[in-house]
């Protein structure tokens, strides 16, 4: 009787393989779960006879018993990662077609600036102080230092350096994936480049040939929509403004604003933000001297060109911590709320950008009892929203506010109709994310998260810090 071709698709049948030379025997079903266009799920549906050889594959076997292993329990062994790098898992997983799998098993879990703690420096081989960077939804990473950006995929490994015509990098900002807007403080304009091919595609000026005392605009800011992006200019005569750019032309479409920075409420915008669930732009600028910290937040309808809500501390009256002016503000672009610093008080407050009006604040509750009464008169600060937390760096402290209870909705301020006629309380809890000596590394210069991932520059200080939940998913000891 002729030999009879077992059924490939029996999931418990068992399938022998020969990596490099090393024998494995496993399930039809543990290969099929590495995805129907995977490679080892094409050789698991090829038919075989009973007495047939193991199907070979000429790869490192090392590297394929922890990918086997990963398919098995969906984690990684402890071992692995010492073992070997990230790059070279990666590889050997893009051959198999299991990058996904390892992807989510090597990657962090999810950001909890509560238990954050460094995991590591990302330091470019030269020029190491780093001027600028941008964080990737993907938890990637690109590092401006001189002249260069250095690039880091998802893992974090290095892929390559791109070498831009600008002496300095001073703003950078993702406008596609692959595309980078950026700009610099001895340069005037803004220059897009393809970072994946390493070219450079165009750049956008600020000129007026009838007003003289527009030239040499440099970059302050960038912000990116799906359409646009957005760039405040900075002329040495200290005239701004904020254009709206064509991201397929690289045209100027509008201007939202021009004024002479002579003033503090009239300096260039340090900090621009799309909304999108709106389309609205916010810029702030904030100046510090002498008599305190002092500055604006401004929010402009592009579609209309007008300024559809600002503020100025101290003085504008529309905010009831008269005195208490912001130190920093950001947004969370998500749940398009406004969160502010105080400066003195070191209170949080937030507005529903929806729902603003002449007070819009909402005052946190701190109900961390041993970080109250914090200031942040004198200190350089700086705010950011991520995730639903608000980081703050102090000097070279970190802080996270992280929300107790409740959710955005309802921690709003109260309608007039309210019975009470008062503002609900908001409970926020208060902690450093840093240790003592971490605080000593030097002063925060910039926060930007990423992926599960937060960023951290210091000044002068070589390298960007990264921080991750210290409940990490990827990496857990297995039985033996």
């Amino acid at each position: 009787m002729a030999d009879q071709t077992p059924n490939p698709m029996i999931p418990g049948r068992r399938i022998k393989l020969n990596v490099g030379g090393r024998f494995f025997e496993t399930t039809v079903s543990t290969l099929h779960s590495a995805g129907p266009d995977s490679l080892l799920a094409a050789l698991s549906n090829r038919p075989f006879l009973p007495r047939s050889n193991p199907i070979f594959i000429d790869r490192d076997p090392e590297i394929f018993s922890v990918l086997l292993s990963l398919l098995r329990s969906n984690r990684l062994p402890s071992t692995s990662l010492r073992r070997f790098s990230i790059q070279e898992l990666a590889e050997e997983a893009l051959y198999y077609g299991v990058e996904s799998r390892l992807r989510s098993a090597s990657l962090p879990s999810s950001l909890r600036g509560i238990d954050a703690s460094i995991v590591d420096t990302i330091r470019p081989a030269s020029d190491a102080v780093p001027s600028t960077f941008s964080a990737g939804e993907d938890g990637s990473l690109w590092i401006a230092h001189g002249g260069q950006i250095s690039i880091y995929d998802p893992y974090l490994s290095y892929t390559a350096a791109v070498r831009t015509h600008l002496d300095d990098i001073t703003s950078i900002c993702r406008v596609w994936p692959e595309i980078a807007a950026i700009g610099s403080e001895s340069t005037s304009g803004l220059h897009i480049y393809d970072l994946f091919s390493g070219h450079y595609t165009g750049s956008v000026h600020w000129t007026d040939q009838d007003d003289p005392r527009i030239y040499k605009a440099r970059v302050s800011a960038i912000a990116n929509s799906p359409d646009s992006i957005f760039v405040s200019f900075d002329c040495p005569h200290r005239e701004n403004s904020v254009l709206v750019i064509d991201k397929l032309t690289l045209r100027v479409t509008s201007e939202l604003t021009r004024q002479s920075g002579s003033a503090a409420k009239n300096t260039v915008p340090g900090k621009l933000s799309w909304l999108p669930e709106t389309g609205l732009i916010i810029g702030s600028a904030v100046t510090c001297g002498a008599f305190g910290y002092s500055g604006y937040i401004r929010i402009w309808d592009p579609r209309s060109k007008e300024v559809v809500w600002e503020t100025n501390e101290p003085g504008s009256g529309r905010s009831s911590r008269f005195g208490d002016s912001f130190a920093d503000i950001d947004v969370d672009t998500d749940d398009s709320i406004l969160f502010k610093i105080c400066s003195k008080s070191g209170d949080l407050a937030m507005a529903d950008v929806r729902k603003l009006g002449d007070d819009p604040w909402v005052y946190m509750e701190d109900t961390n009892p041993s970080m109250r009464e914090t200031s942040y008169s004198g200190n350089d600060v700086h705010l950011h929203c991520y995730k639903r937390q608000v980081f703050v760096g102090k000097d070279g402290g970190l802080e996270v506010w992280s929300r107790q209870n409740g959710s955005y909705e309802t921690i709003m301020p109260l309608e007039i109709s309210d019975t009470e006629n008062r503002r609900p309380e908001v409970c926020f809890k208060r902690n450093y994310v840093d240790k003592a000596e971490d605080a000593e590394r030097g002063m925060i210069k910039r926060i930007e998260g990423g992926g599960e991932r937060l960023f951290v520059s210091r000044e002068n200080v070589e390298g960007i810090e990264v921080w991750e939940s210290s409940n990490h998913s990827g990496i857990i000891p297995v039985s033996p």
